[in-house]
């Protein structure tokens, strides 16, 4: 596909869309992927929506540690949103064209909400630190008005910390070629395609990185650093295990998330690792929002039991409405 001009600026061609080649080399395989991709979406909304429901209708979790959850979730549901609908038509018509100021869009949307995560898997392990290692503090400092200011500033922050990246992307000039080699519009091979200098870009991204993301990973890391070594000072087998199971979700959870974005963002600037990159971003843009309702549903016994009442139920509602029909 010939790259489109809006206008000519001397002998250079302005570029007003870009290709998204995806999974472009694996035409053969598109259907697949494409059911792959589909299943994984409608698992990944019905799994965080029903957590939202359990968190929202079950009195029992009406805790911080679930309030947290719940907005997670929420989150994960506009994450996976944010990159997953468009891939999935791009995969069934084969249509691989995004609008600039679209795919600007879509990266400010990807931006903020991986931005707003970090910041609420930080606050889920702050919490987890307090109900482990300070339990006779726990309810002073983690009260319902904590709670929704630190949500709160974690949405707000997300939102608006990125906003200068996107104005300054939004001044660049795009000269060609135009194919993005990613199958959603993240930063790097944005502004990789652009013939403006970009090094104040790279650096207010770098700035937005250390103090956004690197932040809320070291007190992440702390906290459990700090649980780990409570954890092991417990002397009884039986209380170890209690304690741990109450944090193995969501360490599961922070570890998939960091590992897989650490490394891609390590790996961001070498061409012979190019394909792993793309596919370690299907696991945090893709498989970890899948992930999350799943590993708290399976090893959370509060969340199962509020799981098995929803589906009793939901199971005597539907009787009783057949019974009067």
């Amino acid at each position: 596909m010939k790259p489109t001009a809006s206008k000519q600026q001397g002998n250079e061609t302005i570029i007003t869309e870009f290709i998204l080649l995806g999974f472009g080399t694996l035409t053969q395989l598109h259907i697949l992927l494409f059911l792959l991709f589909l299943v994984i979406y409608i698992v990944t909304m019905v799994g965080n929506i029903l957590i939202i429901a359990l968190v929202v209708a079950e009195q029992h979790l009406h805790t911080p540690m679930y309030f947290f959850l719940g907005n997670l979730a929420c989150l994960e549901t506009c994450y996976t949103s944010t990159i997953l609908p468009r891939m999935l038509a791009s995969l069934l018509t084969g249509y691989r064209t995004i609008s600039v100021r679209g795919c600007i869009t879509q990266f400010y949307f990807f931006g903020s909400l991986a931005t707003t995560e970090c910041s609420l898997l930080s606050m889920m392990s702050y919490d987890q630190y307090l109900a482990i290692c300070k339990p006779l503090h726990y309810a002073a400092l983690m009260n319902s008005r904590s709670c929704i200011k630190l949500v709160v500033g974690s949405w707000i922050g997300g939102f608006i910390s990125i906003a200068i990246l996107i104005f300054m992307m939004s001044q660049l000039t795009f000269c060609g070629p135009n194919e993005v080699d990613h199958f959603f519009c993240d930063l790097t091979p944005i502004i990789n395609l652009s013939c403006s200098n970009i090094h104040m870009l790279e650096v207010t991204a770098f700035i937005h990185s250390s103090t956004f993301t690197l932040p809320p990973f070291l007190l992440t890391l702390a906290s459990y650093v700090c649980i780990i070594s409570a954890i092991l000072r417990i002397p009884s087998t039986t209380g170890r295990q209690k304690a741990f199971s109450t944090c193995s979700s969501h360490l599961i959870l922070v570890t998939i998330f960091y590992g897989t974005l650490v490394i891609v963002y390590l790996l961001s600037g070498s061409e012979a690792l190019r394909d792993l990159n793309k596919v370690l971003s299907v696991v945090y843009g893709a498989l970890t929002p899948l992930v999350n309702p799943l590993i708290y549903s399976l090893k959370n016994k509060e969340v199962k039991e509020a799981l098995r009442k929803a589906v009793l139920k939901f199971f005597v509602f539907y009787k009783n409405t057949d019974i009067s029909r």
